[in-house]
């Protein structure tokens, strides 16, 4: 996903730290993977009504965003920053427990908006680690990412087959088990000390301007974040429409599958996308697919059409991430990775959020002509997208008359 290059420092990687990066990006991600697709089929079994899911599932998302850039700027001052896993995994899991005691709404949004709190920093914290991972040693991100997206298959298609069998009751205690595994990888996640404060990242280019406050990457991620809340109405009700449809269980975790699964194919492939595509157009592409997404799906497709309509992922996130990684990499110091993460996670989630709020109310009145509203917010973001990469700064060895590579 990030180049890879190797290192001229004569520094070596920690013993195992491949391994226990990809390791430690699989333990969120087994959480996610039974969250994301079958948490709204519990709410449904407890008669959640649309709206109500929609404020149960959007809410957290706007506390974990407040709460992880604090995390994520407090992380990088920590001598270890793989210490806040330990106190994150640990919380998340008393949440997951306390959910057995709640079926009424108050109580539910109470305990799962905690719950999104206190796991908030966990991936953003991870993912700063791996990146001066790639920072120092020259280290390829997308093969220690892709396990992370490969659990996500794993624990989805589990949870799909045990759906099957026991029924939306089953989600609690999957959602158990997999914080537990976050607390074990917390315990494991590579030591590397605390952000470098001196000297230039090795082999990665150096970044430039003023880092967060330069307005080309603002609005650039701005417009991600918007692009990246067009999912929302797929996020949240995407499985109870193929239940209702008839799908069964194993059916509709295959269908979340494929598009981790197209996403995996992406990170695969990241050296080459690489070295074929900007970061630029990597965002371009994937929000403009966005929106021929959106404007499909409301179509009834049957399963091969939406497994179809899934693969597309691999361009609605994975193109989008990719790009704006390399442009992290590319544009913010070293000092400010987790502040960096914690940034982008705000932007995604706090827009996710609220169009997940907004998706409630949306699905309650127009069902699925919602989407037809997402492919429009797809394309605001694209524009933003646009705009964004007219506003950064043009390239040195240009002479000022050119912007960098397109």
């Amino acid at each position: 996903m990030i180049p890879a290059h190797d290192s001229s420092m004569g520094e070596a990687a920690p013993p195992r730290f491949r391994l226990l990066s990809a390791l430690s990006y699989c333990a969120p991600l087994l959480v996610n993977g039974v969250a994301l697709p079958f948490f709204p089929v519990w709410l449904a079994l407890h008669k959640f009504n649309d709206q109500e899911i929609g404020i149960i599932l959007a809410v957290p998302m706007v506390v974990r965003v407040l709460v992880a850039p604090i995390v994520a700027m407090y992380a990088d001052r920590m001598k270890e920053r793989a210490d806040v896993l330990v106190f994150s995994g640990g919380l998340s899991l008393l949440t997951a427990i306390a959910l057995y005691w709640t079926t009424t709404f108050w109580p539910v949004l109470i305990v799962y908006t905690i719950q999104g709190a206190t796991f908030s920093p966990y991936v953003p914290v991870v993912e700063s680690i791996v990146i001066s991972g790639v920072r120092r040693w020259g280290l390829d991100y997308g093969g220690m990412r892709v396990w992370g997206s490969i659990a996500f298959i794993v624990s989805t298609l589990v949870g799909g087959q045990l759906i099957g069998h026991w029924g939306g009751e089953m989600v609690l205690p999957v959602m158990v088990f997999a914080f537990v595994t976050t607390i074990v990888m917390a315990i494991y996640c590579p030591r590397i000390g605390p952000t470098r404060r001196h000297g230039t990242p090795v082999d990665i280019p150096a970044a430039t301007g003023s880092s967060l406050r330069q307005p080309h990457l603002l609005v650039l991620l701005v417009g991600v974040a918007i692009q990246q809340s067009s999912h929302a109405v797929l996020y949240t009700f995407a499985s109870i429409y193929w239940r209702d449809l008839g799908f069964s269980g194993s059916e509709i975790a295959v269908l979340w599958s494929a598009g981790v699964a197209a996403e995996v194919s992406v990170f695969f492939l990241s050296k080459r996308l690489n070295r074929w595509f900007s970061p630029w157009t990597l965002i371009r592409l994937g929000a403009a697919a966005c929106v021929c997404r959106w404007l499909l799906f409301p179509m009834h497709w049957g399963f091969a059409g939406f497994f179809l309509l899934q693969c597309f992922h691999a361009f609605t996130y994975a193109f989008v991430h990719t790009g704006v990684q390399r442009r992290i990499v590319e544009t913010v110091q070293a000092t400010q990775e987790s502040s960096a993460q914690g940034a982008y996670f705000f932007y995604n989630g706090m827009f996710l959020g609220l169009m997940t709020i907004a998706s409630g109310y949306l699905y309650a009145v127009l069902g699925l002509a919602s989407y037809y509203v997402m492919a429009l917010v797809a394309l605001v973001g694209l524009g933003l997208v646009v705009f964004a990469y007219y506003l950064q700064p043009q390239s040195a060895g240009s002479g000022g008359q050119t912007r960098e590579a397109a």
